[in-house]
């Protein structure tokens, strides 16, 4: 009987199919990822890029010339007594204010919300559905109701007030510490239930045998909360904080709807300030070094944020 031979592929053919099949993986990647990458070079790489260049240049939109300043317009934020410095930190300053208001608040109450949440209880899909539903409104929707029920003179809210026997009229919008609360109750209540989702997504995530074995070692529901709870949700924290502290730097709705930033512009933020220069003033050069000064520091924030995260995972 003759022998019959069997081919076997070599070492070196194995290779080159085993390359050409990653290849073809990554082309694959690549092409499904092409819509999101051409949609984030134009509508982000590209407009970042040509604000840098806008910066540099006492650029007004109605002229035709714009002469290059080079640093200028970074130099004036952080030289007292120039046009800009002391309006763009004083508004530093309000939105510093506000989100040290209302970002406690953005995780705290969330975090509790969702807790009781994640029980067993009856209709928790309602109440789920009824923290949420505020945030499906959108802000103009917010701060023009608000701003009809918080009126000092003739909104619903100080009437309710006066039917309990507090008869003055408190100044819901425009003096301060008023306005700060109105800011910061407003914008908790309206945020709150998204950030309440992301941290019930969170609480699910976590192994229920971890409070078993909790449970056993004697550990009532605070000390499950402490040992169990919050290190399980370090990386959903780290994300809720984050980006809470973003946007509530970023915060532009509320106060222009409710306050305008009064009193004069004591609730004025940066983001109200830089459309104002950019917008209203033609001033697009100045406005540009400002947000790239704001995108800064909110930069390290973030980072300083995720450090302490990442090292109280660690320890």
């Amino acid at each position: 009987m003759a022998d019959t031979a069997v081919a076997v592929p070599s070492a070196r053919t194995s290779t080159r199919s085993g390359r050409a099949g990653r290849r073809r993986r990554t082309l694959t990647a690549y092409l499904f990822l092409a819509p999101f990458l051409i949609l984030f070079l134009v509508f982000v790489v590209t407009p970042a890029v040509w604000g840098v260049w806008i910066s540099l240049h006492s650029w007004n939109p109605l002229l035709t010339f714009h002469r290059f300043i080079g640093l200028q317009n970074y130099t004036d934020l952080f030289t007292p007594g120039s046009v800009t410095f002391g309006d763009f930190w004083q508004s530093m300053g309000a939105t510093a204010i506000f989100t040290i208001l209302s970002v406690p608040f953005l995780v705290i109450v969330p975090l509790f919300i969702a807790v009781l949440l994640n029980q067993r209880i009856r209709a928790g899909g309602l109440f789920r559905g009824i923290f949420f539903a505020p945030y499906v409104l959108g802000v103009a929707v917010i701060g023009v109701a608000w701003r009809y029920l918080l009126d000092p003179q003739n909104g619903v809210v100080n009437n309710l007030l006066d039917l309990v026997g507090i008869t003055q009229n408190i100044p819901w919008t425009v003096d301060v510490p008023w306005a700060w609360i109105s800011l910061a109750g407003i914008t908790v209540w309206w945020v709150a239930g998204f950030n309440m989702v992301i941290l019930l997504a969170g609480l699910k995530g976590i192994n229920a045998e971890l409070y078993e074995a909790a449970a056993i070692d004697g550990a009532g529901a605070t000390r499950k909360f402490w040992s169990v709870t919050l290190p399980g949700l370090r990386p959903v924290m780290a994300f809720v904080t984050t980006t809470t502290i973003l946007s509530s730097a970023n915060m532009f709705g509320q106060s222009y709807l409710l306050t305008k930033g009064a009193p004069g512009t004591t609730t004025r933020t940066a983001i109200m300030y830089i459309a104002n220069e950019g917008l209203s003033q033609n001033q697009m050069g100045a406005a540009s070094a400002m947000s790239y000064i704001l995108f800064l520091v909110l930069a390290v924030i973030s980072i300083i944020n995720f450090r302490l995260q990442a090292r109280s995972a660690n320890d």
